[in-house]
């Protein structure tokens, strides 16, 4: 499986770290983050995570800011992304199978990198459950 991991200057040492992680769990990780701990605008890594997810060139994805909640509005512009912001295992667990999340995003100032590598585990562990969550997700979509 392939997973594209982005990260603003907040989230540079975590996603080298997790890279690493997910690497050696066999995953193949693409980065479209920053590597340098300098200020940067979120959706510029955003955007280009949230395209590879739609066009299939990346299986997932892994978001890391301050606060998450940038990397999450700007990813759910897509229509073709369903990103979750993440600080707890059980939020990690149910936005896969509820939600059917591609992409999972972490607020890297507020949760520890052993809380991140657990919700990374939990979530990439769970399935869709489809059902009446499949009907609602249909529903996302503007008309």
């Amino acid at each position: 499986m392939k997973i594209g991991i982005c990260n603003d200057h907040s989230g540079v040492e975590i996603k080298n770290k997790l890279a690493e992680y997910l690497t050696g769990k066999g995953y193949e990780i693409v980065n479209f983050g920053s590597d340098i701990p300098d200020s940067i605008d979120y959706p510029d890594v955003a955007h280009p995570l949230a395209t590879a997810v739609e066009s299939g060139e990346v299986d997932l994805g892994i978001a890391l800011c301050g606060t998450g909640n940038g990397m999450a509005i700007t990813l759910n512009k897509h229509q073709g992304i369903r990103a979750g912001l993440c600080w707890s295992v059980e939020i990690g667990e149910l936005i896969k199978q509820h939600n059917n999340a591609n992409v999972l995003v972490m607020p890297t100032r507020f949760i520890s990198f052993e809380a991140i590598l657990e919700i990374t585990d939990a979530w990439l562990g769970e399935e869709f459950q489809g059902g009446r969550h499949l009907n609602r997700i249909n529903k996302i979509a503007c008309r």
